[in-house]
Order: structure tokens, then sequence, then C-alpha cells
């Protein structure tokens, strides 16, 4: 069952998320199989928001916690808070999966 994780960053951290860009792609390259989508959240004008999203596909919960927890962005400290929630796959790359 997916997982759909948001992250936001604590406010004034945009350097260490840069510092940790490269360890963090590499995390996400370890674990490119349980990865559905992934990326930045960005502001209209396309500037870092400050955090992102995942979309992990794990059977449980606490998967998908161990997953964020492993993230270089996680520890070093860069988000304020995260959210998980169960996401049911609809529709991907405009294939109907239900």
């Amino acid at each position: 069952m997916p997982f759909f994780i948001e992250t936001f960053d604590k406010p004034g951290h945009a350097q260490m998320r840069l510092d940790k860009r490269d360890e963090h792609l590499a995390f996400l390259e370890r674990h490119k199989r349980l990865l559905l989508a992934c990326g930045a959240k960005l502001t209209d004008d396309g500037e870092n928001s400050g955090g992102g999203v995942y979309i992990v596909d794990v059977q449980t919960r606490e998967e998908a916690e161990r997953f964020i927890a492993h993230d270089p962005f996680t520890l070093a400290g860069l988000f304020e808070h995260v959210n998980i929630v169960r996401w049911r796959k609809a529709y991907v790359n405009g294939i109907c999966f239900l």
C-alpha cells in the first residue's frame, strides 16, 4: 500500500537543504525501487518552498516512517514536521489502477 509523505523544512534552513542535497539524492537512488514519485515542493515562480513530497510503495506505516527517518535531510534535522498518510493509487501517467 503506498504512503504519501509530505515534509516541511524548518524556516531559515535553505542552506542545510543545499548542503545535504547530494546525500539526499544518493539516498533516493539507493531506494528508487520504493519510490512511485518524489520531489521538492515549489512556489508558483519555481523557487523551492521548503519541503518535499514522496510517494513510497511500502506495506506498513512503520516502513514509511523508517524510510523518511533515514533520509539525510531528516538526519540533519532539516524538517520541522512530516505528515504520512496512506495513499490509494488511482491514476499514474494516465493509467487507471482501480
